[in-house]
C-alpha cells in the first residue's frame, strides 16, 4: 500500500479549510445582499408612500384654497341676496370630500358670522329709516286732517255748484293722500292719527269704503243681529284694515265687477267678509299675505318691495296691536276673500238706536221681514239704496247734506203686521232758531214717495260719480250736464 505524502496531506487539509471559509464568506455575503434588497425595497417603498402623501397633500391644499375662493366668489354673495331675497338658496360645498370635516366647520362659521353681522346691520338702518318715516308721516298727516278740515268748511260756505264739484274732487285727492301716508306710518310704528267714539260696525265699513277710488263697485249687506258697534280706540284701526283689503279687492278685480262686503254676527263677535271676482291669488301669494297680516315684530321696509307695499304690512301691524284677525283665502267666486274677525270682548259694544241713532246711510240689517239695503258708497260716506231707481229724464235735486253741528234725531220706527220694525230717515235739527223754523218747515211738508227718494238717491251719486271721474278726464262740468249725461 502506498503512503500519502505528510506534505500532501497538509495541503489537502489546507484547501478543505480555505473551501470552507469561502463557503461561510459567501453564504455571509449572500444574506447581506438580501438584507441590503431588503431595506432598499423599504426604502423605495416609503419614497413611494412619500411622494404620495406629497401629491395628496398638494391636491388637498389647491381644493382648500378653492373653497376659499368659492365661500368668497359664490357662497358670500348668495348668502347676501338671500338675507333678502329668502326664495335665493345658498350655494354648498363645492368639494363634497370637505363635508363634516374642520374645514367645512369654518366656513360654515365665516358664512354664520357674515349673516348675523348683515342682519344687524339691516335691522339698524331699518330702524333708522323707519324712525325718520315715522315723524315725517305724523307731520304730513297733521297737514292733511288740517287740509281736509278746510275744504269740508269751503264746502258748505261757497253755493256755486262749479266750486262745490273742484272742493270735492280736492277732498278726495286729498283723502287718497292721507290713506297712503296713513299706512305708511302705521307701518313705521306710528299710531293711526285719529280716537273716534263708539261707532257702528255697519257705519264703520261704509265709511271705509268712501275713502277708495271705485266706492261705487261696492256693495255692503248686512247680516247683524243687533246693533253691533266697535269701541272707540279700535274703531280706526279696523276701519283702516277694512279699507286696505278692499283696495285690494277692487285693485285686483275688473272696473265693472263688483265687490262685495258681508257683515255677519256670531256668538263671540262678528266679522267683516269681503269678496271680490278678480284675478285670484296664488298659493304663494296668500302665504306671503297671510305672513305680513300675522304682523310680524322684525317687518322691515326692504320687504315691501320696489316701490312698498304697505297696506297689508300696515294691516298686520294693527291686527297685532289690537287683538282681531284677518284671514285670506281663495273666493269661491274665483277672486280672493278677505275675512275680518272682531272678537266681542274686548273689541265690541251693542248701542242703544233710541240715544245714539245710526246714520241713515249705513245698510239695514238683513232680518226678517226687513228688506237688505245693499250700499253703493259715496263719497261722502254716503249710501245709495240698491233698489233705488234710476231716475228718468231731468235730475231731481239732491237731498240736503247734513252740516258740521247738526244733531240728529231718530224718527219713530215704522213697524207692519209680521214686520220688525224699521228706521225711518233721520232729520238735522239746527241749533239756530232759522234752523229751527226750516225743521217746522220741513215737518210740514208730506212724506216723501219711496220713488221720489230713490230718484232723489240716485241723481245725487250720479252727480257724484261724474265729480270722481273729473278728476282723471275732463275739468268739472256744470251740474245740468252731469244730468243729461
Amino acid at each position: 500500500m502506498t503512503s500519502i505524502p505528510e506534505a500532501l496531506l497538509w495541503c489537502l487539509s489546507a484547501g478543505t479549510a480555505a473551501a470552507v471559509v469561502l463557503a461561510a464568506l459567501s453564504i455571509r455575503a449572500r444574506g447581506q445582499r438580501a438584507g441590503l434588497r431588503s431595506r432598499l425595497s423599504a426604502a423605495e417603498e416609503q419614497n413611494s408612500a412619500t411622494l404620495h402623501s406629497n401629491t395628496e397633500l398638494s391636491a388637498r391644499l389647491r381644493a382648500t384654497e378653492a373653497e376659499i375662493r368659492h365661500l368668497a366668489e359664490t357662497r358670500l354673495p348668495d348668502l347676501t341676496l338671500a338675507l333678502a331675497h329668502p326664495h335665493v338658496p345658498v350655494s354648498g360645498l363645492m368639494d363634497a370630500r370637505f363635508a363634516g370635516t374642520d374645514a367645512d366647520r369654518a366656513l360654515s362659521a365665516v358664512l354664520e358670522q357674515v349673516s348675523d353681522a348683515i342682519t344687524k346691520e339691516r335691522a339698524r338702518v331699518d330702524a333708522a329709516a323707519q324712525s325718520t318715516l315715522r315723524g315725517a308721516t305724523t307731520t304730513i298727516q297733521a297737514l292733511l286732517y288740517q287740509i281736509q278740515t278746510a275744504l269740508q268748511e269751503m264746502q258748505h260756505r261757497y253755493d256755486d255748484p262749479n266750486v262745490a264739484q273742484d272742493l270735492l274732487n280736492a277732498d278726495f285727492l286729498n283723502e287718497q293722500a292721507l290713506r297712503r301716508v296713513q299706512a305708511t306710518g302705521v307701518v313705521c310704528g306710528a299710531w293711526p292719527g285719529l280716537t273716534r267714539e263708539d261707532s257702528y260696525l255697519a257705519e264703520l265699513v261704509v265709511g271705509a269704503t268712501s275713502r277708495l277710488r271705485g266706492y261705487d263697485r261696492v256693495q255692503v249687506s248686512n247680516q247683524l243681529r243687533d246693533p253691533v258697534a266697535v269701541v272707540a280706540r279700535a274703531v280706526e284701526p279696523v276701519a283702516i284694515v277694512v279699507t286696505e283689503l278692499l283696495a285690494n279687492a277692487l285693485h285686483h278685480s275688473h272696473r265693472e265687477l263688483p265687490v262685495t262686503i258681508t257683515l255677519q254676527q256670531g256668538n263671540r263677535g262678528a266679522s267683516v267678509i269681503v269678496d271680490d271676482y278678480g284675478v285670484g291669488m296664488h298659493d304663494d301669494e296668500i302665504k306671503a299675505a297671510m305672513e305680513l297680516l300675522a304682523g310680524d315684530d322684525d317687518l322691515l321696509l326692504t320687504q315691501l318691495g320696489d316701490p312698498p307695499r304697505s297696506g297689508f304690512a300696515a294691516a298686520g301691524q294693527l291686527v297685532r296691536q289690537y287683538g282681531f284677525g284677518v284671514h285670506v283665502e281663495p273666493s269661491p267666486y274665483g277672486g280672493v276673500r278677505a275675512v275680518v274677525y272682531i272678537p266681542g270682548d274686548p273689541l265690541l259694544t251693542v248701542l242703544d238706536e233710541s240715544t245714539q241713532p245710526m246714520s241713515v246711510m249705513a245698510p239695514l240689517p238683513h232680518r226678517s221681514g226687513v228688506p237688505d239695503r245693499s250700499a253703493s258708497v259715496l263719497p261722502t260716506g254716503t249710501a245709495a239704496p240698491a233698489a233705488a231707481p234710476a231716475a228718468a229724464g231731468p235730475a231731481a235735486p239732491a237731498a240736503p247734506a247734513p252740516q258740521p253741528g247738526d244733531r240728529f234725531e231718530a224718527a219713530p220706527p215704522v213697524q207692519t203686521e209680521g214686520e220688525l220694525p224699521r228706521r225711518r230717515r233721520r232729520r238735522p235739527v239746527s241749533e239756530s232758531p232759522a234752523g229751527e223754523e226750516s225743521a217746522e218747515r220741513t215737518a210740514s211738508l208730506p212724506p216723501r214717495s219711496p220713488e221720489e227718494t230713490g230718484s232723489r238717491w240716485a241723481a245725487l251719486q250720479r252727480g257724484t260719480e261724474s265729480g270722481r271721474a273729473a278728476v282723471q278726464s275732463d275739468p268739472p262740468r256744470s251740474p245740468e250736464g252731469n244730468a243729461q249725461s
